[in-house]
């Protein structure tokens, strides 16, 4: 499946927004259009992962305080600065999970069932897409938000790495093998239900 992101940034806009990352850390009024520019994004990202409006809210928050606070600690390493603060909404919102005993939501549709489907190499999903949500959230949390970036999101395993903090290559190796684990879930969820 090759996934054309609309998370892509050009490089000029990558050198605005790194100018504009340093101004931030001389004078934090500076950083109001960094907030602006990614606050509806993150919010959005948060939101499809924690599926309650208000703790979404809370999350992103934190979100922007710690990117805030932490400024001082981010190096440009060729990608969005969104990359960043996707990297600390994944971490926040996995504090969420622990602290708010939120549940890891998937946001399905369509189009991305047909490119896991597509991924998986055979028509394993078809009989059973009843099951496919409650299967899904057997898996671990890092599992259900890779599956989520991938084939919900779009996302390339470009920017899974950047947000993950791990390789390109380990991004895709995670990813069938957590597409491999989800047949097995698929097919005992099943047989639990036949």
């Amino acid at each position: 499946m090759e996934v054309v992101s609309k998370y892509h940034a050009s490089q000029e806009d990558m050198r605005q927004e790194q100018e504009q990352v340093e101004l931030a850390r001389r004078d934090a009024e500076h950083f109001r259009p960094l907030y602006n520019k990614y606050y509806e994004r993150i919010f959005l990202f948060v939101w499809q992962r924690v599926d309650d409006e208000e703790s979404a809210h809370d999350v992103t928050s934190q979100v922007f305080l710690k990117a805030l606070t932490n400024l001082h600690k981010y190096q440009f390493r060729g990608v969005p600065f969104a990359s960043w603060l996707y990297r600390i909404a994944q971490s926040e919102v996995y504090n969420a999970y622990r602290k708010l005993k939120v549940q890891p939501t998937v946001q399905m549709d369509s189009a991305g069932i047909k490119d896991m489907q597509d991924e998986m190499e055979e028509d394993v999903l078809g009989p059973y897409l009843p099951i496919l949500s409650e299967s899904i959230s057997e898996l671990p949390e890092d599992d259900i938000s890779l599956i989520q970036m991938r084939f919900f999101e779009k996302r390339a395993f470009k920017e899974i790495a950047e947000i993950l903090d791990i390789t390109e290559n380990n991004a895709k190796v995670k990813t069938y093998r957590i597409l491999e684990k989800l047949k097995k879930i698929l097919i005992a969820n099943k047989k639990k239900h036949a």
